[in-house]
């Protein structure tokens, strides 16, 4: 068997994340067809890589075929989504107890000096914010930074299995959530920001080697998370 063009592994996963992303911004809506002619001329593409991130979309139930060249998007209940969203945080757990066991020295210096960049950051959100002045770029390099804090702490853990299952079954997509944060801490400054102490406590676990608590404390966290930001912007979280 001939070995796969590499241009087409990359033009198919370009397809792939397009797709995902559109899906998961309501772009293209339950049950709307969809055919590998229209989506190709939609990602300027051949049919070639087209066809193959259909066959993964398939196989992520994000899609669901009705003809040789047709499917539809597929209608993932609420259900799913709860499911799906357990899957993320139990994934996001592992990571954090993996890491635990195999984080450097160098590697956890590197999520304290990330914090500190977003401590200074915060500094410069909360006083521009009480002079009524923009704080949206800036809240943009900060949902950057903590994206870095999230990415070490998956290097940290040194597995490539859980990182992979992680991106093929986050509920939102990276760009989905980014949109959502925005809308939310715009809409709500101190939106989060209750939660942020816990990544200084998720460091101590991780320099300890305290895996069961480094995997706690992520689970919380990432519940949290995703409890807010599938809520309506601007409506303010009840105590827990």
């Amino acid at each position: 068997m001939a070995d796969k063009d590499p241009q087409s592994d990359t033009l198919a996963g370009r397809a792939y994340r397009s797709v995902q992303e559109a899906i998961a911004a309501g772009e293209l809506a339950p049950g709307e067809k969809i055919t590998e002619r229209g989506l190709a001329e939609r990602l300027s593409m051949s049919p070639t890589p087209v066809r193959e991130a259909i066959r993964r979309l398939e196989q992520d139930g994000l899609i669901n075929r009705i003809g040789p060249r047709t499917v539809v998007v597929a209608d993932i209940g609420a259900s799913a989504v709860e499911d799906l969203a357990e899957v993320e945080i139990a994934l996001r757990g592992l990571i954090a107890r993996f890491a635990a066991r195999h984080a450097t020295t160098a590697q956890l210096d590197e999520l304290d000096a990330v914090l500190d960049e977003a401590d200074d950051l915060l500094i410069v959100i909360k006083q521009r914010d009480a002079e009524g002045r923009p704080v949206e770029k800036h809240l943009n390099v900060l949902l950057d930074t903590m994206q870095r804090f999230n990415d070490a702490v998956a290097a940290c853990a040194g597995n490539a299995v859980l990182t992979r299952l992680l991106e093929q079954t986050r509920v939102f997509t990276r760009a989905e959530r980014r949109t959502r944060m925005l809308d939310r801490v715009l809409a709500n400054h101190q939106f989060g920001l209750d939660r942020y102490t816990s990544h200084r406590a998720l460091v101590r676990a991780l320099r300890a080697g305290d895996s069961a608590a480094a995997e706690q404390i992520t689970i919380d966290d990432v519940r949290g998370g995703l409890d807010d930001l599938r809520r309506e912007p601007g409506r303010v979280p009840s105590a827990n």
